[in-house]
């Protein structure tokens, strides 16, 4: 009965994480959009980011969302990973991890965990100066300042740099994860092979994707 009990818990667990990443996977595919407007149109990049910005939809109810969102996935992941480390007190006398799975499978916990501090510097950098700007300091609104601060982002080539590593690993992160999380629901069925496919292809375009806008911003200051 404990035993039942324990699985149920564990299996749990790796759905609602699913479930969560998959919800983050969105957010991602959303932001990506927005950003990509700012390599062929400022003002559409502007006109964007003002509505979200000043939109109390956006502001008071989806962002608190994706915010405990990305601490539950991660806080999920952090669970899940030391279970498993726990249930196999004694290390194996020889483990080949590369002869059956993946390096992105198998350190799923070191590329989240720098991809959320990533999100965290995101964060402070972008979310936490926005709330400043409005709320504390009760700037005037500027509908156009929105570009230039983005693309200031990305002059320093160290930042830039930092920036694109972080999507590097993200990028491995989701390789794993996506197909990973549809597992973890019980999605398999003839659609599955296609999934799988869309799945390693937002691994590469979204992540590489956000690597292109930086280092193009980053090349045209």
């Amino acid at each position: 009965m404990a035993k039942s009990t324990t699985l149920k818990s564990s299996i749990a667990k790796k759905v609602a994480m699913a479930l969560s990443g998959l919800f983050l996977m969105l957010f991602l595919a959303q932001h990506f959009f927005i950003n990509f407007t700012s390599v062929f149109s400022p003002d559409t990049f502007n006109s964007i980011s003002h509505f979200m910005g000043n939109n109390p939809l956006v502001q008071f109810v989806i962002q608190p969302i994706l915010i405990v969102g990305v601490i539950f996935h991660f806080i999920m992941g952090f669970l899940l990973d030391f279970k498993n480390r726990a249930a196999r007190p004694v290390s194996y006398v020889k483990y080949d991890g590369a002869s059956n799975s993946s390096w992105a499978s198998r350190n799923m916990i070191i590329s989240g965990s720098v991809v959320l501090a990533f999100l965290g510097l995101h964060f402070y950098d972008f979310w936490f100066p926005e709330m400043v700007y409005k709320y504390v300091a009760v700037n005037p609104l500027e509908p156009t300042r929105y570009f230039h601060e983005l693309a200031e982002k990305f002059e320093s080539p160290i930042r830039t740099g930092i920036y694109c590593l972080s999507f590097l690993l993200l990028s491995l992160h989701l390789w794993h994860g996506f197909n990973s999380s549809f597992q973890s629901v019980g999605f398999n069925n003839k659609f599955s092979k296609s999934l799988h496919k869309l799945g390693y292809a937002f691994a590469i375009i979204i992540p590489f994707g956000f690597i292109f806008i930086a280092l193009f911003h980053h090349f045209n200051n």
